[in-house]
């Protein structure tokens, strides 16, 4: 079965950190572009850091710039973000992406809480 999942969220203070980890079964990840995105309740979804599958080049939103950092171990078939310095406005449903020319997938999500 092709699928991502995501797993690393949880309840966080203010200022917290915390690693999110977007694992690929059943395809390799090295040949898509990742995306990682997050929707809050009553939000739309957005994007929040990508990283290419060929020269590792890497983009992020201006709210995380600088806090956040995606990578990609290749070797694992798993791209992660750290999330250092949160934020309660960090709080919300972060989802991973691969993407290819028209083949997309996204995982499940995994619920992040910035709250002390």
């Amino acid at each position: 079965q092709l699928q991502l999942v995501e797993s690393g969220g949880g309840l966080v203070q203010p200022g917290g950190s915390l690693r999110l980890s977007c694992a690929a079964s059943g395809f390799s990840l090295d040949i898509y572009a990742i995306g990682w995105f997050r929707q809050a309740p009553g939000k739309e979804r957005e994007v929040v850091s990508c990283i290419s599958n060929d020269d590792g080049s890497t983009v992020y939103a201006d709210s995380v710039k600088g806090r956040f950092t995606i990578s990609r171990d290749n070797a694992k078939n798993t791209v992660y973000l750290q999330m250092d310095g949160l934020k309660p406005d960090d709080t919300a449903v972060y989802y991973c992406n691969a993407n290819r020319g028209g083949t997309t997938f996204w995982g499940q999500g995994t619920q992040v809480t910035v709250s002390s």
